[in-house]
Formats: structure tokens, C-alpha cells, sequence
């Protein structure tokens, strides 16, 4: 996949730490980003491509209703054809693209993961939806570029897929609860009311809270029961992460009773994480998420760990899982500069009287976790449909 870049320097062997380019440009060279479904200055349309990780502008295709890709970033014989995603034109302003030849989907590989969407009669809600949907394609996006096994729960894999519930809690029923079971992940959509999620975090002392944050985490249980459940890698959760068959439901009423664990900063990425190893797992991954992307978009603008100003102690190989592991020096290298970006934006953000970017403290514990999180997502990448079917257990977050 000729989209990822890699982060760090080319010692150590491996499998590489990818990131996802996100830098494009126009036809006519302007600047574009990631949900432009056409250009501000020439008025191209443009459309991302999920399997080359990239915003193409656009031309006709030989088709009606068709169009290919055009450009300097365009690879070498390359003559797909495709349609736009049929949610380009509703409140969700998809600008993917779905492959033309030998399919009839209308939906992209993200729309497609929909079970239920909220009411677009309600204006409200369709602004809702919108800002899931953005979330939720910079999300996919990412986990098509790593290889992830990635389909719909609704029409392509209904044993092993992903689903999305986007719902309101009714006026006078019971609170609708962002989690995951099964495959089908279920999101609130007042997370996407920015006053009423900043009062949700506050309100439960959290120190970041985003909806990117939300579907990075939910899609964490999913891929728990989708590659670590009942697989060779289960042992080695355990180890690190703790006993998955400990009560969830206690462990959930003991965190909110009475506060995260005794030390947990040294031990965990965030207070959730200490809940339960299940939760452990999730905003393990979130995190991993979180670097992937942010580190790519850095790298896409031409931010370099090697040429900021910042004296540093990094973390040594005594801080990861394996390693004596191919490429253990490559993820030394993504994480440490990881830790030297998020120390210079959060000083940006601080300039700027917000609110810090990562409001987060690495333990060793954790680069531990985010390690084995890396050498599952680097075997998983290449075995496709071989990974194993699970029998999932409810997990809410």
C-alpha cells in the first residue's frame, strides 16, 4: 500500500510503524484536506480513495455517472473507474469514492458500516450525524491503512463484521449508552453536541473526551473479540493486561463508586483504563490510533521528531513488551516521537489559552501495551480471513 508512510528511521527490521499521509493537493496544486468533496479554488471534484489513502481530484469517467482519478499523485497505469459514495449529497457529504467495476454498492466501505442512522427530518440531528460521519471516515480511514479486516456487519459479514448504531435516547425512555457488543457498536449521537460532550467530560472528570476518541475506542472492543479473543495472542494479553474473565459489570460499579485504582498513572494510559483489562485494551488502542494518525498528518506537513528543539529522554527498550523483536527499534522510535510532538503542541495549545492536545502521561507500563497492540495490528494486517470467529461479550464504555 503505497500510502503509508514510515515514521521513523530505517533501523531495526520488521514490521514498520505506518502512518497515514494526510497532505493533498488539487490539480492545480492548491492545498486540499480530507472531507473536501471539491476544490476552493478551481472548483475540481475531488473524492478520497480508501485503498490508496488519498484525496485525487477528479475527472469523467467512461461511464455516466462515473469518474477517475486525475493528477500528478495518480499511480503509474492506473485506470480504475469509480462512483462517488451515495452519501455525498446527504448531511454526511461523503466525499469517498466506491470502485465502479464488478460491484453494485452505492455505499463506501465506510457508509456501508451503518445499521442506523438518526432522523434527517430533524435539522439537528442531520448536523449530529454529520460530525459522526466525519469522525467516523478519519477513523476507518486509518484502519483501512494498516490492513485491518474491515467489513460490514449489515451486508457483507454478518458473523464477523462491524455495524454502527447512531441513535437518540428517547424522551422518556432510557438513556441510549455509547458501547460496543457483538460487532455492533452503538454511539449516542448527543456526543455530537460539543456543549452537551464537554459537560459529559466534566462531569466525569475526564481530561479528553472527542468523538474520534469514542469510535478509536468502541472499534478497540471490536477488534479485541475480533483478534485477541480465543487466538494465540489471548496469553499474552493476559500477562500484560490482566485476567479478561474478571467480573465487567463489578469492575464498572467499583471504578464509578469509588474512583480509578490506587497508582493507576503508573500502570495505565488513562483512570478508564484501570476499570477492567477489556477497557484496559481499548484506551490502549484508542491511543495507538491516536499516534498513527496524528504522527502521519505530521509527517504529511513536513513535521519531523529529529528537528524539534526539545530536550528529551526517551524511552529505551527496557520499556517495551518484546524487545528483542524485529523492528523493536522502529517502535522505540514512533514512540518517543510521538512524545516529543504532543510535548510541542500541547506548549502550541497552551499559547493559545486551550486546552492541552494530549492531556496524557505515558508510564512505561503502557508502551508496554501499545507494543503488543503493534505486533497483533502488523500479524493481523496479513492474515485477512484466517483470524478467528468469536463468540463476543458485551462491553459498554
Amino acid at each position: 500500500m503505497n500510502f503509508l508512510q514510515d515514521e521513523t528511521p530505517a533501523s531495526g527490521s520488521g514490521c514498520p510503524v505506518a502512518t497515514l499521509q494526510r497532505a493533498y493537493a488539487c490539480r492545480c496544486a492548491s492545498p486540499v484536506f480530507f472531507l473536501n468533496s471539491h476544490c476552493l479554488k478551481c472548483d475540481t471534484p475531488l473524492g478520497y480513495e480508501p485503498q490508496l489513502g488519498r484525496v485525487f481530484s477528479l475527472m469523467p469517467g467512461p461511464a455516466n455517472g462515473t469518474w477517475r482519478l486525475t493528477g500528478p499523485n495518480v499511480p503509474d497505469a492506473h485506470f480504475e473507474s469509480y462512483r462517488r459514495c451515495a452519501n455525498l449529497n446527504t448531511a454526511a457529504a461523503c466525499n469517498w469514492l466506491v470502485p465502479a467495476r464488478g460491484s453494485n454498492e452505492s455505499y463506501c466501505i465506510a457508509c456501508r458500516l451503518n445499521r442506523t442512522v438518526p432522523d434527517l427530518s430533524s435539522a439537528e440531528d442531520a448536523t449530529l450525524w454529520a460530525r459522526l460521519e466525519a469522525a467516523k471516515r478519519r477513523v476507518v480511514s486509518t484502519l483501512v491503512a494498516i490492513g485491518l479486516p474491515l467489513a460490514s456487519r449489515v451486508t457483507e459479514d454478518p458473523d464477523r463484521g462491524l455495524a454502527f448504531d447512531f441513535l437518540r435516547s428517547p424522551a422518556n425512555g432510557p438513556r441510549v449508552l455509547t458501547g460496543h457488543a457483538d460487532g455492533l457498536i452503538t454511539l449516542n449521537i448527543e456526543e455530537a453536541d460539543d456543549v452537551k460532550r464537554e459537560q459529559m467530560r466534566t462531569s466525569m472528570h475526564e481530561p479528553y473526551r472527542t468523538l474520534v476518541g469514542h469510535f478509536r475506542h468502541e472499534i478497540g472492543h471490536y477488534y479485541w473479540d475480533r483478534l485477541v479473543a480465543g487466538s494465540t495472542w489471548l496469553e499474552g494479553f493476559r500477562q500484560l493486561f490482566g485476567d479478561d474473565r474478571t467480573d465487567y459489570a463489578d469492575a464498572v460499579r467499583a471504578h464509578y463508586e469509588h474512583g480509578p485504582k490506587d497508582g493507576w498513572a503508573m500502570n495505565y494510559v488513562s483512570a478508564y483504563a484501570s476499570v477492567h483489562p477489556w477497557e484496559d485494551w481499548a484506551e490502549t488502542w484508542a491511543h495507538y490510533l491516536h499516534m498513527v494518525d496524528t504522527l502521519g498528518a505530521a509527517h504529511g506537513f513536513g513535521l519531523h521528531a529529529e528537528t524539534m528543539v526539545l530536550p528529551f529522554d526517551g524511552f529505551g527498550r527496557d520499556a517495551l513488551y518484546a524487545p528483542e523483536s524485529e523492528g523493536a527499534t522502529r517502535f522505540l522510535d514512533f514512540v518517543n516521537s510521538w512524545l516529543k510532538l504532543s510535548a510541542v503542541m500541547n506548549e502550541l495549545c497552551r499559547s493559545m489559552g486551550q486546552p492541552d492536545f494530549y492531556p496524557f502521561a505515558l508510564p512505561q507500563a503502557a508502551v508496554a501495551k501499545l507494543q503488543f497492540v503493534h505486533l497483533l495490528v502488523c500479524d493481523s494486517s496479513h492474515k485477512g480471513d484466517e483470524l478467528p470467529s468469536t463468540q463476543a461479550q458485551p462491553h459498554y464504555a
